[in-house]
Order: C-alpha cells, then sequence, then structure tokens
C-alpha cells in the first residue's frame, strides 16, 4: 500500500525466462499484488513465476494459451487488477528495463488524486540522447509528435513508454477491449482517455536500456502501422469527443485543412509535371497550389491551437 493506496503491478512477459525472476525481486515491499501476464512464452517464463509464488504470495500468475502482443498481455493486467480491487495498477516490463526506484514518483500524482494517469517521461533525462539508442530516440520522437496531435495531449512528451499509472476508476470506465493490442498500446490508450477527460502527466523515470541486448521492436515495420492507427484514432477521438459529447468548431477547421493539404498533392505533382516535360509552369495551378497549401496550413495551426486551448487543463 502506498498513501492509502492498494497498488497492483502488471508485468507482461514474452520469453522473458532471464529477466522475469530479477524483475519481480525487485518490486518494492508496498506493492500489494504483482500480476504477472505470460504470453504464451515458448521457454520457462511461466515456471519462473511459479516458483517465484512460493515465497513471494503477491505474485498471480495469468497465462495466455496463444500470443496476444504486449497490449494483449497489459489489458489483460488491468481486467486482473479490477477483479482483485487495486485502487492503482502499475506497468512494468519483465525484462528489466523499468527501474523500481521510479515508482513512488509515478504513483503519487495518481495516489493523491491529482492525475488519473501517470507516464513516465525518459526525455526528460538532459543524456537522454547519449542513453538512448539514436534510432529509438529519433523514432520515438516522431511516434510522439504524431501522438500530441492525435490524442490531444500536447504536454505528453514520451509517448512510446510502457511505465505508466492509472486508477481503478478509469480501468472500470474505459473499454479495455477495445485498446490496441500491440506496441501502439500505449498510443491508443491515450486516445481512448483524452475521449472521456482522463488527466495525464508526465513524470521523469530514469531510462534503462542494453539490459537484455535485443529489443522486440522493429522501427520499419511499427511506425507505419502506429501511424495508420494514429490516424484512425485522430478521427475517432475528433467525431466522439468534439461531435458527439460536446460540439466544437475546431472540428471544421481539421477538416478543412484536410481536405485543402490533400488537394494540394495532385495539384503539385500536376505542376512539376507540366514543367519537366513542357518548360512551363501555369500560372492557375500555382497560384491553386499555394493557396491550398498556406490555406490548408492556416487551418490546421487554428485546429491544432484550439485543440490545445481545449486540453490544457488535462494535465
Amino acid at each position: 500500500m502506498y498513501a492509502g493506496k492498494t497498488i497492483a503491478i502488471v508485468v507482461p512477459a514474452f520469453n522473458e525466462e532471464r529477466f522475469i525472476g530479477r524483475t519481480l525481486k525487485t518490486v518494492p515491499a508496498f506493492v500489494d499484488k504483482i500480476i504477472v501476464i505470460d504470453d504464451a512464452s515458448a521457454d520457462n517464463t511461466a515456471r519462473i513465476v511459479e516458483e517465484t509464488i512460493l515465497d513471494d504470495h503477491r505474485v498471480i500468475l495469468v497465462r495466455h494459451k496463444e500470443n496476444q502482443g504486449v497490449g494483449g498481455a497489459i489489458v489483460t493486467g488491468y481486467k486482473k487488477a479490477v477483479e482483485v480491487e487495486v485502487d492503482i495498477a502499475v506497468v512494468m516490463a519483465g525484462d528489466g528495463q523499468m527501474d523500481p526506484d521510479d515508482l513512488p514518483k509515478l504513483i503519487e500524482p495518481v495516489a493523491g488524486g491529482e492525475v488519473d494517469y501517470a507516464k513516465g517521461n525518459r526525455l526528460f533525462q538532459g543524456d537522454a540522447w547519449n542513453m538512448i539508442p539514436h534510432y529509438r530516440y529519433l523514432g520515438n520522437s516522431f511516434l510522439s509528435l504524431l501522438t500530441k496531435i492525435a490524442s490531444g495531449y500536447w504536454h505528453v512528451a514520451d509517448s512510446q513508454t510502457g511505465y505508466t499509472a492509472i486508477s481503478l476508476g478509469v480501468l472500470k470506465r474505459i473499454d479495455l477491449d477495445r485498446i490496441y493490442k500491440r506496441y501502439g498500446m500505449p498510443n491508443d490508450m491515450l486516445i481512448k482517455l483524452n475521449q472521456y477527460d482522463f488527466r495525464v502527466r508526465d513524470v521523469h523515470i530514469r531510462p534503462i536500456y542494453n539490459i537484455n541486448g535485443r529489443s522486440g521492436i522493429r522501427l520499419r515495420q511499427v511506425i507505419p502501422r502506429i501511424t495508420w492507427l494514429l490516424f484512425k484514432g485522430f478521427w475517432e477521438r475528433l467525431f466522439f469527443k468534439y461531435v458527439i459529447k460536446d460540439f466544437h468548431p475546431l472540428v471544421f477547421f481539421y477538416i478543412l485543412s484536410f481536405f485543402l493539404l490533400t488537394a494540394s498533392v495532385p495539384l503539385t505533382i500536376r505542376l512539376f509535371y507540366m514543367w519537366v516535360f513542357t518548360g512551363v509552369i501555369p500560372g492557375i495551378n500555382t497560384m491553386a497550389v499555394v493557396f491550398t497549401i498556406i490555406s490548408g496550413l492556416q487551418t490546421l495551426f487554428f485546429g491544432m491551437w484550439f485543440d490545445m486551448e481545449y486540453n490544457k487543463h488535462l494535465r
């Protein structure tokens, strides 16, 4: 128990036999439940967890018959946390890349009722560029920018970290079955939270890398997939929050910017085609390109500004 609140750690684990035992041993004593989700591991992950249960009765093992991805494992852990009625559920990976010393900082704003969801931010670290592999830092920064736009949480800077704390009230209200089950789960979670105006805060955590020498993330596959997820989630959020729940004209700004910027693409292609093959730059075509790009960016920035103002209290 921490600050009068019961705490559960949700540990998604897939083939983590090398690290799961050490990870469970580092969980602080104030944690009430440790919910390990074995996501259909092919190694001895489940057996090691079962051995740990003999010494630590806080540990609960839930096994998936089929692999559901890290998001699916976290959702299963959340459901179990609701079942055992803990006040706060914290996600901690099974590979030792989340520092247990950061737990109090992550839990405190949720336990104090200041926010509904606290999210670790590795980019607050002044030397994060040198501590995090550069390709992951750049990929993380790109996806974080897109997530700001899609989710409406403009103050959240590290969208990809899974080190989070969430209140029981949130878990009971959102539809856990509709959350994305793979690596885009943290991004989709933010979109779902914003639809219901839950408060979210970034909390500084220490980045830990080179623990296991490998990563299941393949940026070439993950970035296009998450980008498409964010695109769909963005329009879903706008429709639900600004049309169904409460109308706001920013919807028109975003829709207009989308059509204008989309229209600028074929106009630009035609302009360069005429220039290359005829040597002539059509005046009307040029004016149309300039108009659609400038007007599209203006309406896009107005939509973003309205969105930022509307959501600035959710921190």
